[in-house]
This record gives C-alpha cells, structure tokens and sequence, in this order.
C-alpha cells in the first residue's frame, strides 16, 4: 500500500470512525499495539500494562521522556520491541509499540496520522463537552419544574434565570405525548412556533411525555383553535396534546393537572389534541368550609422536627405526599429517592396524621388538605384550629353538595354509556383497584378498562393515569351521599 493510500485512509477513518477506528486500524496495520497516552498516565507498577487504559508501560514511560524532553518525537529500544511516541497537543502523545524489526514505514505512517488523530480528538472532546453541558441543562429545567410544582417560585425564579427562556407568566401549560425518539423534534418545533418563548421539560415521571411552558399570549387560543397543539400533533401519527387554561405561573400544578386530564381526552379525538374543558372546581368550592379543616389535619405535619439532620423535614414528607398522591410509585422518579425512602415517608405521613393510605377515602382527604393550604408549613410550624370541623361536616356545605352534584352529572346524563354511574361507584368502593372492581362488576379486568378508559372522554379527565380525578370523584360521593 502507498502512502498516498495510508494518508487517504488515516482522513476516512479520522472522519467517518473516529479516534478510535483510527488507532484500530493503525494497530491492525503496523502489527503492534496503538493508543493515545499522556505523560502524567499512571504506569502499571511493574506489570506489564498499566492498570487504568490499558497502555503497555513502555509507551506510558516513552510520554514521560518526551514530555521531559520538549521534542516531539521520540523512539525507545526495549527487548526485542520498539516504541514510537508522536507528540499531539494537551500533553499527549501517539504512541506505537511495535515487535522488531518494525516496518519500515511505520515512522512515516504515524507522523502523517498524528495531524488527522489530534483534530479528531478535540472534536470529541468537544462533543462531550456538548453533552454534558444539554445533560445539565436538562437537569436544571427540571429542578425548575420540581420547585413549580411543589410551590416554591422563587427558587424556581433564581435558577431559571440562568436559562432561557424566562418562565411565561401568565401561562399554559402544554403536555406532548410521544414516542421518546421524537421528543427532541417536538422540543425544537415548540421553541421555533413559539418565538423561542416556550419553556420545554422532559417530564421526569412520564418518559413519552414532554412538560411545556407556554405565555398566554404566545398563540391566539379558543376552544375549537390551537396553533402550537395542532403544529405538534402534525409531527407524527403518535403524538397527543394536552392543554390546560389560562393560569398564573404560581398555579403550575393546577395547570399541569389539567393538561394532564385534557391529554386523556385528547387520545380518543381525531384531531389528537384537547384543551382542558371547565368545569366546578373543588378546591374553590370548599375552600371557605374546609381551611380550618385542613389546617387541623395538616398541623403535625408542618410542625414536625426530625431527630436527624439527615431525615426528611415537614416541607419535604409534604412533597413527597403530594407526589405520591398525584403519581404513585412513579413518584420516585420525581423526587429521585429510591422505592423504599418513598415508602418509609409515606408510613411516617400516615403515622403523623393518623390517616390510612391504603384507602381510597383517606387519600383523597389529604388530597383536598393538600390543595386548601398550597404552600402551607414553610416557616417553623402551624398552629392547629382549636374546634376545626371533621371532612363529612365540610361536604354537607351547600356549596359542596352543589360542587359535587354539578361534578356527578354527566355520569347520569344523555351522553353517559350504561352504567357509568355504578361502574364508578364500585371502582371507587374498591380504593380505585380494576381486579375486585372487575370482580365486583361481573365483567374482565379489560372490560371495566375500557368502561372507565369511556368515562374518561365523558368526564374529560384521567381517571387511569396519575394524576387521577378519582379523589374528587370519591368526595363528590360522599358529599351526595351526605346530602342524601
């Protein structure tokens, strides 16, 4: 082979390979090992490759002499072996040990592959350099979303200043469905049908789903209209859009909850895309009749001390109840603890307030508590009402009964399948598990799927997927039942 043939192939493999085709094919070619080491590599104490790359000690200690030296070639005689050192840049060095006699050309075929090999190398640092640089970023715009959800804006403010774009305020709240292959297309179509105003998130629950920021007056919006969710859903067959409405960026978790409701709409629509239709809201129905409720439930919650500096505080077992309520056992990937901290602090909630969260009737009891006093339990401890009222007096609040009334009524209305209202009843009786709801029904787990996958598009909200309507449903329950 020529050496316009090396030097034509060294280019090919350094551009098409990389770094390390290119020593492959070098060690392949000079029959001898190949590799990149720098003066400061540790040797092998001895042996005779060094213990942290591999690289016989020979060519370690030739990029020591080299580097003493200041030349930028070098070759070092051992027994019955020869090695050639090339200096790079960074202190590096190509390095070739090679059995004698060695060919003739090898000199020759290193220094033209030295040039080729130090481009490459830079252009890969480099592009790790990108990588780690997008794998911080991601992790910073979802500590943003985390500290969103559980309330505290403006440490969310602080760290996204460091980021663009601002975070919208007012804003809508988008969540993308997809398969995770195309996230990154739907990310970018995002930033250019916005202006580069949207504020994108990989969900850290939901892998296929991406959380988006967007300002309210990014895109004129009505119930029948949406640029940015029809320019989503036209990405790919796959892709679903939920949109919540309007809000103010410190009602973030509202507004993801009812994205998050309108996507389980928009699966069954055609067009793929749904905005969150209004409807009673609880918390603002009972929010009068239930603060002195909450507050009471909620008070050793937010006065707890732990014993251990290291053990989690009032403000944290309330996120994390708060996560596990709206996402279960995924709830990890939110807080990123492992299963059994999530476990252990859900016991101790359960523990501090006296609830049992393996029901339905007390999950949803910290749900409302939740929603009642957002923010709640930052300082130093909150006192506890001293003659708060219990849940059942505050759904036999008129306004309740007529939240949960007006919330029950598509259940028996014209468009409601058969039986909607029984399906959701024994569901709920339950604790919201499909096997005995099924049992209960006389009907196949998939069958009572698919009855509450129909209710879903009836109610427009999820029921199936955290975050769930199940807990309002069961309030709403109970509260017709008081009235009754």
């Amino acid at each position: 082979m020529s050496r316009s043939d090396d030097v034509l192939k060294v280019h090919r493999l350094a551009h098409t390979g990389g770094s390390a085709a290119l020593l492959e094919w070098l060690a392949a070619r000079l029959g001898g090992w190949t590799g990149v080491v720098r003066a400061g590599d540790p040797g092998a104490g001895g042996a005779d490759r060094d213990q942290a790359g591999g690289a016989p000690v020979a060519a370690v200690r030739g990029a020591a002499e080299l580097s003493a030296r200041g030349v930028r070639s070098a070759v070092l005689h051992g027994d019955g072996s020869a090695t050639l050192l090339f200096a790079l840049d960074a202190g590096r060095a190509l390095a070739a040990v090679l059995p004698l006699p060695h060919p003739a050309d090898a000199p020759t075929l290193l220094a033209d592959a030295a040039v080729p090999l130090a481009l490459v190398l830079r252009a890969e640092e480099a592009e790790r350099r990108e990588e780690r640089a997008a794998i911080a970023e991601a992790r910073a715009r979802e500590a943003v979303l985390r500290l969103l959800m559980s309330g505290q804006l403006s440490t969310a403010h602080q760290i996204a200043e460091a980021l663009r774009p601002p975070l919208p305020d007012p804003m809508r709240i988008y969540v993308a469905e997809c398969r995770t292959g195309r996230l990154a297309e739907v990310a970018r179509l995002c930033r250019e049908v916005t202006g580069g105003r949207a504020w994108v998130v990989r969900c850290p629950v939901y892998v296929r789903h991406l959380v988006i920021l967007v300002p309210a007056d990014a895109a004129a919006v009505s119930a029948d209209h949406d640029p940015l969710a029809g320019a989503l859903t036209a990405t790919a067959p796959d892709c679903t859009v939920g949109v919540s409405g309007e809000l103010a960026l410190g009602q973030a978790p509202t507004a993801y909850t009812q994205a998050f409701h309108a996507l389980a709409v928009a699966r069954g629509r055609e067009e793929r895309h749904a905005r969150f239709g209004p409807g009673p809201e609880l918390a603002l129905a009972a929010h009068e009749a239930g603060a002195d409720w909450a507050g009471a439930l909620l008070a050793p919650l937010h006065a707890y001390e732990p014993r251990r500096p290291q053990d989690p505080g009032g403000q944290e077992l309330r996120d994390t109840a708060h996560a596990w309520l709206n996402f279960g056992a995924h709830a990890t990937r939110l807080l990123r603890v492992h299963r059994n901290t999530l476990a252990a602090r859900v016991r101790l909630v359960e523990t501090l307030l006296g609830l049992d969260l393996g029901r339905l009737g007390d999950q949803a009891a910290l749900s409302l508590a939740l929603r009642l006093t957002p923010g709640a339990g930052r300082g130093s401890g909150t006192a506890a009402p001293a003659a708060a009222p219990g849940l059942d007096a505050v759904l036999r609040d008129p306004r309740l009964t007529e939240w949960a009334r007006a919330h029950l009524s598509r259940l028996s209305g014209p468009d409601a399948p058969a039986g909607a209202r029984t399906t959701v009843r024994t569901w709920l009786e339950h604790d919201a598990r499909l096997v005995p709801a099924a049992a209960a029904l006389g009907v196949s787990v998939p069958g009572a799927r698919k009855r509450l996958a129909r209710i879903e598009s009836l109610l427009e909200r999820s029921l199936l997927q955290s975050p769930s309507v199940r807990y309002d449903l069961w309030l709403a329950h109970r509260a017709e039942e008081l009235a009754g």
